[in-house]
């Protein structure tokens, strides 16, 4: 990973509109193989080649899920960061992500609910500056109250 920016917990109280975060990381063959492993999908367009080639993606790419755990990630470890729950995530899976590619993940606060300790976040990965995919999430913040 590439670019990070600082990991931990920002707190509701602290989370304003517009804020931003994001991480990159080139996704390797190896992410492709541990992601089939783990999620059981070893669907062939994700990892044989002469399979791949005869698809509408005429090559191998990754999974879309892998592509949308690099938002988790932002969430989880930036924004709100350590303590956040996901409550929903909206996805759309425009282009695919292909081995070796450098994809640009990023949440962008786009709601506050104080009171109830909810963030609203558009979410977006970039490949080369064009969207491969955008989506929504509701996420429980943590709080200095609970602490």
């Amino acid at each position: 990973m590439l670019d990070n920016q600082p990991r931990g917990t920002i707190c509701i109280e602290d989370i304003e509109m517009g804020m931003t975060r994001y991480l990159q990381k080139h996704v390797t063959d190896r992410d492709i193989e541990m992601f089939a492993e783990v999620s059981t999908d070893h669907n062939p367009v994700h990892l044989d080649d002469d399979y791949a080639q005869d698809t509408i993606f005429e090559g191998r790419i990754a999974h879309g899920m892998l592509t949308a755990g690099l938002i988790s990630a932002v969430i989880g470890e930036q924004l709100p960061g350590h303590g956040a729950i996901y409550m929903s995530q909206s996805l759309r899976f425009l282009a695919p992500v292909r081995p070796g590619d450098l994809v640009y993940a990023e949440v962008k606060v786009t709601d506050i609910q104080i009171d109830k300790r909810r963030v609203k976040l558009d979410c977006k990965c970039e490949v080369d500056g064009k969207n491969v995919l955008v989506g929504e999430a509701m996420v429980l913040a943590p709080s200095r109250k609970f602490d």
